[in-house]
């Protein structure tokens, strides 16, 4: 099943240079639940295509090795469930139904954060596609690109009231069956209202 977005907004409420100041990790969140419209927002941020039909996050020699994931727990028009990020045609993709929050908080070593965001943005990293160009070397490169869409994350979150951390404490074997998907989870991103 595929879920068109919402369009995204190329003007904000705030300037880019707000967000920046106002930038903080929040790993407490109340229970209202997201628009899509917020959700949407956030994954063009992190992966969606820009003016030039390139990715919103820069990548090294443009090889793009991620799959964005969103774990879903509440968010207004969407059920529970595991969701792909097509950013190329800024669509969700259902894989499952059914609320992975708590397992996958457990496998982020229990972290409240996890458990109690409305979102998780799950990023997985396909290392192959940047190492086949890059050798070695390109596993760095993968993780740099990791932080370029992380910063997007955060910043397009703090421009929309949301909060954000970045959640890198986790058992990779034990994230992969939560989510049972080809790639390496390498970074989780909980999203929701701030509570602080």
């Amino acid at each position: 099943m595929e879920i068109k977005l919402p369009e995204p907004r190329i003007k904000g409420e705030i300037s880019l240079e707000e967000a920046i100041y106002r930038r903080k990790s929040i790993r407490r969140y109340t229970s209202e639940p997201l628009t899509l419209g917020e959700l949407s927002q956030v994954l063009w941020a992190a992966y969606g295509i820009n003016i030039w039909g390139k990715r919103t996050s820069p990548s090294a020699g443009a090889r793009y090795p991620f799959e964005v994931y969103t774990v879903v727990s509440s968010v207004e028009g969407l059920d529970p469930g595991l969701y792909h990020y097509d950013g190329k045609k800024h669509v969700l993709k259902l894989i499952r139904k059914g609320d992975l929050r708590e397992e996958l908080a457990r496998a982020c070593l229990g972290q409240k954060c996890v458990a109690t965001a409305p979102v998780n943005i799950v990023i997985v990293a396909h290392y192959e596609r940047t190492t086949s160009r890059y050798g070695e070397r390109g596993v760095r490169y993968v993780h740099i690109d990791a932080g370029h869409m992380g910063q997007n994350i955060y910043l397009q979150a703090t421009a929309l009231g949301l909060g954000t951390v970045a959640v890198g404490a986790f058992r990779d074997e034990e994230v992969k069956k939560v989510i049972d998907v080809e790639g390496d989870p390498l970074y989780i991103f909980p999203l929701g209202r701030p509570a602080e």
